[in-house]
């Protein structure tokens, strides 16, 4: 399968490049220009070689260029992944994540309409989507009441390719991934974050760690699981469809704090900082994945205590 990857060069990107390349795909890296160097030989195994794509969401141009390429599927990862960054500048998180998703599908749709391909598109969004809830796991029927300017913008997205899989007939599935870390995840991410400043912590023999709100509890996945779970969809994703990529499993963020600090050997206690904290916190976010499951047979194969050591392990000293 040719697959188009955009924000390739992200953290989620990276990952699943590997994974498709692992796959026996062919893959064209959608990367904006000016971001992040990447070595692409180190991905594949096989030496198979990565097509590297410019790609400004906010060219129409630079889109239907990349789209050129002829993909047979495309994953849409690029956004503006930070709900922090997303609520710093709202306006810039729906030109990319919105419009952005707009443009994507329109020259998809485009391509469709003149009969020169018809790509699966698999618009990632989020299960924040949900917003605030009931406390019960999330259904992919439930409401859609985002509290953050990132998860509006999502919504936004996915408004824009269900219009092109309505008008147009574009294959379009969602994908609603819950909480999600993993190595190389940066330490703007809370998970990683935490491992960054316990270690600190344990080298200046300091006994607190600045976190911001510890309360929520989260359904959280290794990002190679996840990114698993998206190839399963460009195969057996129904489109029009929206599927929550979720464990099913809660954890409080003070457990996987514990955690973390018990695997580095260190008892340090986390002291809130509200220059952490987020003011519209969800306190329990957990999605159920049944629908995802019976339509692809994917399960996540990782456990959360796997996930964490090879975090604490990749910051070793």
């Amino acid at each position: 399968m040719r697959v188009l990857v955009t924000g390739a060069d992200g953290f989620v990107g990276r990952h699943l490049v590997r994974h498709l390349l692992q796959a026996g795909d062919a893959v064209a890296a959608g990367c904006r220009p000016g971001g992040p160097a990447v070595n692409w030989s180190r991905y594949s195994a096989t030496g198979t070689p990565v097509q590297v794509v410019p790609l400004e969401l906010g060219d129409d141009g630079s889109v239907r260029a990349a789209l050129a390429w002829g993909p047979e599927a495309v994953v849409h990862l690029a956004a503006v992944a930070s709900v922090r960054e997303a609520q710093g500048d709202p306006g810039a998180a729906w030109d990319v994540n919105a419009s952005g998703t707009a443009r994507l599908v329109g020259a998809a749709a485009a391509l469709k309409e003149s009969g020169d391909a018809d790509p699966v598109v698999l618009v990632v969004s989020s299960g924040e989507v949900y917003g605030a809830g009931s406390g019960a796991p999330r259904q992919e029927t439930d409401p859609l009441e985002p509290v953050s300017a990132y998860a509006a913008s999502k919504v936004g997205a996915e408004v824009a390719a269900m219009e092109a899989w309505r008008r147009a007939g574009l294959r379009i599935v969602v994908a609603r991934p819950f909480s999600h870390t993993g190595p190389g995840q940066a330490v703007t991410y809370a998970v990683p974050a935490w491992v960054s400043r316990i270690k600190a912590a344990h080298r200046s023999g300091a006994s607190q760690v600045a976190v911001g709100n510890l309360r929520p509890v989260r359904d959280l996945l290794d990002v190679r699981d996840v990114v698993a779970a998206y190839r399963r969809l460009l195969v057996d994703g129904r489109p029009g469809e929206a599927y929550n990529v979720a464990r099913g499993e809660g954890v409080a963020l003070a457990d996987v704090f514990r955690q973390l600090a018990t695997l580095m050997g260190t008892a340090v206690s986390p002291v809130a900082d509200p220059a952490l904290t987020r003011r519209a916190d969800i306190t329990h976010l957990v999605g159920d994945s049944t629908k995802l499951r019976r339509a692809t047979g994917w399960a996540p194969t990782l456990s959360l205590a796997q996930t964490l050591q090879e975090l604490v392990d990749a910051e070793a000293d």
